[in-house]
């Protein structure tokens, strides 16, 4: 039985996260898995009078994004190409309030080295627990307040799939009771509380081709709310109940590159791949029959940057490393820009600005302009390599550099507790 300081301090980390939604970032790409931010207004600038550092904490090498909750934030580490690390800090402070790790490291494929083998996947946090993703196809859940470990799902041992060449790339989803997550070769829902299997589809064979570098959103398509599931080589609609799968269309890409994460807009299915072009799905129901079609394409090429959607135009970023924008449901291309970005960038929108991170450690200020590409402001946020999303909650943002985590707050921007 939990004592009474313990329950206090859960039902704090509940309140926060039900009620101020605009504070927390408790997993990729924000609290609705969207790249949107509800908080409080951005200045057009970036400068160190509007942003101002606050702290940093030197860390290992790691890919996933910071997750933020209530009064502590949460990241990964690789350390000494052995143990896989997890630690919470205090949000306001950097002070360390907990840490964890296990043995967990793997080496990538030599054409990925570039990149590194350390841990990739974003946790999630449902308030009450962490959810992370070891690179062995390892699923732990720790316990948030103490980072003990309360269960582990091992994908290989347990359903009998190869180490994923490439690790566990796919960050966790969680709602309700259940967490879905692309691992063991395949999809799986599983009882958050448990760790219990409770069903899994989309098998392949794993390895090199079977290693996902996508993760699953929930969107409302043609009146049913459903699964998008991008696996290496298709897209798919499922049912959360019992797994059945709606619909699936095949997607091209070079090698199965489809990294980034899928997008909705009212019907439409927004993806982007490497080696393959752009393309706007649409998704209609009949009779309780599913369809999917492609009702647009592009020959642009994406990559690793998943987009942002304001008012039905995505934002996104190309293997070109260009900006452009383009209508979800028609596929007319607005601008693409001139000016070239890294190879990567996280986007976060609000209203009708976008905040961006590109891999060299370059923060900018975009105006959400459907005439013409809108730099507002650009700096300089870290020597390191920025590969991890941003994370932005209340008047904060939270960058994992590639060997360290830094605080950065927004000056004269209340944070709303």
């Amino acid at each position: 039985m939990k004592r009474p300081s313990e329950l206090l301090c859960l039902l704090s980390l509940f309140a926060t996260i039900a009620h101020a939604g605009e504070s927390v970032w408790p997993q990729w790409r924000g609290p609705a898995r969207d790249g949107q931010f509800a908080g409080p207004t951005w200045p057009n600038k970036l400068d160190t009078n509007h942003l101002q550092g606050v702290w940093r904490v030197e860390l290992g090498p790691s890919y996933s994004g910071p997750v933020v909750i209530a009064d502590r934030v949460f990241t990964t580490e690789s350390r000494d190409k052995k143990f896989e690390v997890v630690t919470a800090f205090d949000r306001k402070t950097g002070k360390e309030l907990w840490r964890t790790q296990w043995e967990g490291a793997m080496t990538v494929p030599f054409f990925a080295k570039a990149n590194g083998d350390w841990i990739r996947a974003t946790p999630a946090c449902d308030g009450e627990s962490l959810y992370v993703a070891g690179m062995r196809d390892v699923l732990v859940c720790l316990d948030a307040r103490t980072g003990k470990e309360r269960w582990r799902f091992d994908f290989v041992k347990k359903l009998g799939a190869p180490v994923p060449d490439f690790g566990f790339v796919c960050s966790p989803l969680v709602e309700g009771e259940f967490l879905y997550v692309q691992a063991g070769a395949s999809f799986v829902k599983l009882n958050k509380r448990t760790g219990e299997r409770i069903w899994r589809i989309l098998a392949d064979k794993g390895g090199m081709w079977g290693s996902v570098f996508s993760s699953p959103i929930f969107a409302e398509l043609a009146g049913r709310r459903q699964l998008v599931v991008q696996t290496r080589e298709k897209l798919a609609g499922v049912d959360p109940a019992d797994g059945k799968v709606l619909w699936e269309q095949p997607v091209e890409a070079f090698r199965g590159m489809n990294i980034l994460t899928p997008v909705a807009y009212k019907d439409t299915l927004f993806s982007s791949t490497y080696g393959g072009k752009t393309i706007g799905f649409k998704v209609a129901q009949a009779d309780g029959k599913f369809t999917i079609t492609e009702s647009w394409k592009h020959k642009a090429q994406g990559y690793m940057s998943t987009p942002v959607v304001i008012s039905g135009v995505a934002y996104t970023h190309l293997k070109s490393q260009r900006m452009m924008a383009v209508e979800v449901e028609t596929g007319r291309e607005l601008w693409t820009s001139d000016q070239s970005f890294g190879k990567y960038m996280s986007l976060v929108a609000r209203a009708d600005r976008i905040l961006a991170l590109d891999q060299r450690g370059q923060l900018f200020l975009f105006h959400a302009n459907q005439q013409n590409f809108d730099l507002l402001d650009k700096r300089k946020v870290s020597n390191d390599e920025t590969w991890a999303h941003l994370a932005v909650a209340g008047d904060e943002l939270f960058v994992r550099e590639l060997n360290a985590l830094s605080m950065f707050q927004w000056s004269g921007a209340p944070i709303t507790p």
